[in-house]
């Protein structure tokens, strides 16, 4: 017979559907990803636990939220060099692994599924799989090719050593989730995993999650167009890149007529905030800080434009920017630079700029936001993507399928929802065949 407290938590073991999930990179319900996770397998009838850092914007370390218990340990180290990742990954993995141990004579689970960055979780994976318990990679990002990116290094013990984790992480788990198809042909090919056990899950936005939200002139500052940017701000995203391309509109387009948004914080935030200043567009963006769900539904749906400046690396051409996801919902214009995955994400439903071209990514700027019928045409076209081919529908039955089929619960018939994607191009070359599309 199953026994509740009144706390809300269930007696361990006591349900057949019990999963944790566990990330280190970002605290829940802020990692977007693991939460739209937990969300749908909480609605697929799962009880689910997640186990995150806790930072100033989520200090409490432990919460019950949507009916999810969320345990965080604190973050008392965010690295920055070799030696503070070094620090800030035997920190969290020490707490991670008795984080686990709490939750599962607290709770219990039959599932753990462990996110990445970084990969070092390993051992804990195996001890689990040891005990019993079902495992899962939730691959979010190439840490090797991160790490390079980051720090611009080819060889080093360090890197060597990532390479070694992610094999170990790919190999230990019974299943691996990939974000999309490049990261699911590198769990086959460096993971030496079987295809039938790697399943993507991509990074959509769960309607649910989101609403469009009601003019608000005040967000402009007075200015006629408002372009918005959302996400981490590290050293390998872009964003001084950015900072440039908004001093080049401003002297092409003129002072007032643009503001820009950048909703995200990082390590480099402060750094970017001074760069802003140092190139003299301060004025022209307001920096949220970490934004939450609330801000992000006002801001992009105020936008008339929405940017993605990550350059070309190996780590960011094989990877899925969920904000550009996140933009389709709004139906937003999108520029980016044409990279691998950006391009499978938005095929003709984005506005590429050519790799390695900062003053492309202006030029396209500036372009979109002198033709409107342009602009409208690419948010259509977006959301009918989002919409089919890129559906959450289709992620949040993937996943619950997994996980179901591996506490041995028949899975749910295959998703069909790639339809539309003709109606997306469709609507490119119905509504602006006159104009030059670049990309």
């Amino acid at each position: 017979m199953k026994s509740v407290s009144t706390s809300g938590d269930v007696a361990p073991n006591s349900k057949r559907k019990t999963v944790l999930l566990v990330v280190e990179n970002l605290p829940v319900p802020y990692d977007r990803r693991v939460w739209q996770e937990a969300l749908a397998l909480k609605s697929a009838g799962f009880q689910v636990s997640v186990v995150s850092p806790a930072t100033p914007m989520y200090p409490k370390l432990s919460e019950f939220l949507e009916g999810i218990h969320v345990y965080r340990y604190p973050m008392l180290i965010e690295g920055k060099g070799h030696i503070g990742l070094i620090a800030e990954y035997i920190w969290s993995f020490f707490c991670i692994l008795f984080l686990t141990l709490f939750v599962s004579l607290r709770r219990g689970f039959r599932v753990i599924m462990i996110a990445n960055p970084p990969d070092i979780f390993f051992p804990i994976i195996f001890m689990w799989r040891l005990f019993g318990k079902k495992t899962i990679f939730d691959h979010h990002d190439l840490t090797p090719e991160l790490f390079s990116t980051k720090f611009h290094l080819d060889k080093s013990i360090i890197l060597s050593f990532f390479y070694f984790a992610e094999r170990r992480m790919l190999r230990t788990v019974h299943k691996v989730i990939s974000t999309n198809e490049s990261y699911r042909e590198i769990a086959i090919r460096r993971g030496t995993r079987r295809p039938e056990d790697v399943v993507v899950v991509r990074n959509s936005p769960n309607p649910a999650r989101f609403s469009i939200r009601p003019p608000e002139p005040a967000l402009r500052k007075s200015a006629k167009y408002m372009v918005a940017f959302l996400g981490e701000i590290g050293q390998q995203d872009g964003v001084d890149l950015l900072i440039r391309s908004i001093k080049t509109i401003k002297a092409e387009l003129g002072p007032n007529l643009v503001h820009f948004v950048l909703m995200g914080g990082g390590p480099h935030f402060d750094k970017i905030v001074a760069y802003a200043e140092e190139q003299g567009v301060s004025g022209d963006i307001t920096f949220t800080g970490r934004a939450d769900n609330d801000t992000i539904c006002r801001v992009l749906s105020n936008a008339d434009l929405a940017v993605d400046p990550c350059p070309n690396s190996p780590h960011a051409n094989l990877s899925t920017a969920t904000k550009i996801m996140e933009y389709m919902y709004f139906s937003l214009p999108i520029v980016a630079f044409e990279l691998l995955e950006t391009r499978r994400s938005g095929d003709d439903a984005v506005c590429y700029a050519r790799l390695d071209d900062e003053s492309h990514f202006s030029e396209q700027i500036i372009r979109l936001l002198r033709d409107e019928p342009a602009r409208i045409a690419l948010g259509k076209a977006a959301k009918i993507r989002l919409e089919t081919a890129l559906s959450w529908r289709v992620s949040s039955r993937n996943l619950v399928d997994l996980l179901d089929g591996l506490i041995g619960v028949p899975p749910s018939l295959p998703a069909q929802d790639a339809s539309g994607v003709r109606d997306a191009k469709a609507i490119i070359g119905n509504e602006a065949s006159t104009r030059e599309m670049e990309g």
